[in-house]
């Protein structure tokens, strides 16, 4: 089976039962797909890696053994790889959360239910010297905390900080006019800012408060600031879009130079009815988009932070499919 397959079989399930013996503690997440979660796993092969959230109910079983060594094994899956060591949210990466919780309320969201911290400058800084020989990159990523503009300038201030360590500095928050180049000014060389719906009418829904039109402007200014292969979008595959709406939204962002992170539905009891999309769904909209990047000659492997270079949480096109 093609990694790619297995890989969207594997997501579409996008949990596992733990057993075995493993030195590690499962990581828990401030922001993403696992946030609030019992905790998670890095699950990889000698083809690339998956991120799966633990739960004793699972129908898929990761029996890990001492040395790091595991076997992945559930209905048509049994593959053998290896625990990756997390660190600060993913391997690699020092992948921090600024500020834990949110003003905003999106539906598929459970950070603005998490109890509220703000990172300082001092204690980033502080918990990137304790990995800095470890990672290649630093990713932060924040909810919104006071306001848009003051979380803004939070990040600008740790931006500036962790410049100095010399490793590339990739961020995701939530952007207003000037937001790109005030980052790139601060040391950044990457942004993500999340589209998350296909349509406007799925956004109005699903996040009430945000500007839908608003972050595409940014992001397209995005690209004019940090250049092509250098700015992402998260789109969230199941929220109730058609196909032909989600490849319209692949096509937009590819033709502005905008690499989209396919990211599969993690159910919510705020979205009953809403299962998590099958494997089918998510390997054809994956080559959908392997297509559309090819057209306008994006390179998802050039990544250098954030989630397109870890690529736990999704299937990657151009690199798993």
């Amino acid at each position: 089976m093609q990694w790619g397959t297995l890989k969207a079989r594997i997501l579409a399930y996008g949990t596992v039962r733990l057993t075995g013996i493993y030195p590690f503690h499962p990581g828990q997440s401030t922001a993403g797909p696992g946030a609030g979660s019992t905790g998670s796993v890095f699950f990889a092969t000698s083809h690339g890696r998956i991120r799966l959230a633990i739960d004793d109910h699972s129908l898929l079983k990761l029996t890990a053994d001492a040395d790091g060594s595991a076997r992945l094994t559930g209905p048509d899956i049994d593959v053998e790889g290896h625990i990756e060591d997390a660190g600060y949210h993913c391997p690699r990466q020092a992948f921090i959360t600024l500020s834990e919780g949110c003003i905003f309320s999106c539906r598929y969201c459970a950070v603005p239910s998490l109890p509220k911290h703000i990172k300082s400058v001092e204690e980033v800084t502080g918990m990137i010297e304790q990995v800095a020989s470890d990672i290649d990159a630093i990713s932060l990523t924040s909810g919104v905390i006071g306001s848009v503009e003051e979380d803004e300038l939070r990040a600008i201030a740790v931006v500036d900080a962790v410049a100095g360590f010399g490793i590339p500095v990739g961020v995701s928050i939530y952007p207003i006019p000037g937001t790109p180049q005030r980052l790139k000014d601060a040391g950044a060389c990457e942004v993500k800012f999340n589209i998350e719906t296909a349509t406007e009418a799925l956004f109005q829904n699903m996040c009430p408060g945000l500007d839908y039109e608003g972050t595409w402007t940014i992001l397209e200014d995005s690209v004019s600031v940090f250049g092509r292969n250098r700015v992402f979008s998260n789109v969230i595959l199941g929220l109730g879009e058609t196909y032909t709406e989600m490849e319209a939204c692949i096509h937009r962002l590819t033709e502005i130079g905008v690499i989209p992170v396919i990211r599969p539905l993690s159910p919510s009891p705020n979205l009953p009815g809403l299962p998590r999309p099958t494997a089918e769904d998510i390997l054809r909209i994956t080559k959908f988009a392997r297509e559309e990047l090819k057209k306008a000659g994006l390179d998802p492997t050039q990544a250098q932070t954030m989630c397109t270079l870890c690529g736990g949480c999704d299937l990657v096109a151009g690199r798993d499919v």
